[in-house]
């Protein structure tokens, strides 16, 4: 079975930001949180995530000399991500039935895991992976929101609610370490939260020692609609021992 070496938008992996749009829910009233806390701010939170029914996601990653970014719609059912790094670039779509990747040459085989040979295979077109296999199981739980938005939120424990708001959207920010491992660098996150209505993500900024990415959360409750390739190659021509 082949292994994908990404599958995931890492949403909270490294984000900063200047501006953001939230647009389909009222931010800007009366506020959900009396007492703002870690706490009450992440109950809150969860309260007004589950009833989204979609996403709009930006991440702009800077990491020595290699520039990367991720244009992400994360619905119910359906999502949509386009990650480019570099020249190089690869799409994954999902709906309730099919799963569909594609990108170019050294995006399927540097930045997916594929083979040259695999890759070679699937060319201009894209590969679709049906409901009820791993593969399709593998990209619905990141990019539908079932699974991806809940992840989203920090544990409490270990999470400290910064003294000042954010300066652009007046904003919650609530900030956490992540101890580096034999793999990942420590990290220093925040990440804002709408002090309106609806307690809700508009940015994450992660910085460590090799790099920050920014990324932006908007168009909360949007209806995802994602487009369906025409030109497709069932992954089991592409891994026919699969």
């Amino acid at each position: 079975m082949a292994t994908f070496r990404r599958t995931s938008l890492h949403l909270t992996s490294l984000a900063l930001l200047t501006t953001v749009l939230v647009v389909g829910v009222p931010l800007a009233a009366q506020a959900s949180v009396s007492n703002p806390s870690v706490a009450t701010i992440l109950k809150a939170a969860k309260v007004a995530i589950v009833k989204q029914s979609g996403v709009h996601v930006t991440v702009s990653t800077s990491s020595g000399k290699t520039d990367s970014s991720v244009v992400a719609d994360i619905g119910k059912t359906s999502g949509t991500e386009t990650y480019v790094s570099g020249n190089e670039r690869f799409t994954i779509t999902v709906t309730p039935t099919y799963a569909y990747l594609s990108g170019s040459q050294k995006g399927l085989t540097t930045l997916m895991g594929l083979t040259a040979a695999e890759q070679k295979k699937i060319g201009k077109k894209s590969m679709a992976m049906k409901k009820g296999t791993s593969y399709y199981t593998t990209f619905k739980s990141n990019l539908t929101s079932g699974t991806t938005f809940s992840s989203l939120l920090p544990a409490a424990r270990g999470t400290a609610l910064l003294a000042t708001r954010d300066k652009k959207t007046n904003g919650y920010q609530l900030k956490w370490t992540a101890k580096a491992t034999s793999t990942q660098p420590k990290t220093t996150t925040v990440m804002t939260f709408s002090s309106g209505r609806a307690t809700l993500p508009l940015k994450d900024a992660v910085s460590t020692s090799t790099g920050k990415s920014e990324t932006t959360f908007s168009k909360w409750g949007e209806k995802v609609r994602v487009k369906v390739p025409s030109s497709t190659i069932s992954y089991s021509v592409v891994f026919p021992a699969s």
